[in-house]
């Protein structure tokens, strides 16, 4: 299995930073809407926004510099968003 990272509490692909990644063979969205409190579905997965890893080797939000960015990585807010999306297909 592929290294994953947590993001903010979320885990994506270490690699892509990706919930889902079709090259590492890795789905992190079950995991991540448990973490979350949500019921799992066959929803979209998250996009992460540009990162990178800083000096102290945490992913943080290129544009605010931040591990903990409540607008870049508000990753419950977009589960939300996903799930409710997925349970209208």
């Amino acid at each position: 299995m592929a290294a994953s990272v947590e993001i903010n509490d979320t885990c994506f692909c270490q690699e892509h930073f990706a919930e889902v990644c079709e090259e590492c063979n890795v789905d992190f969205r079950e995991e991540n809407d448990a973490f979350y409190g949500f019921d799992s579905r066959d929803r979209d997965a998250l996009t992460c926004p540009p990162a990178s890893v800083n000096n102290d080797g945490v992913v943080v939000c290129n544009e605010h510099d931040s591990a903990t960015c409540g607008q870049c990585f508000n990753w419950k807010r977009q589960i939300a968003r996903k799930s409710r999306d997925a349970a209208k297909r």
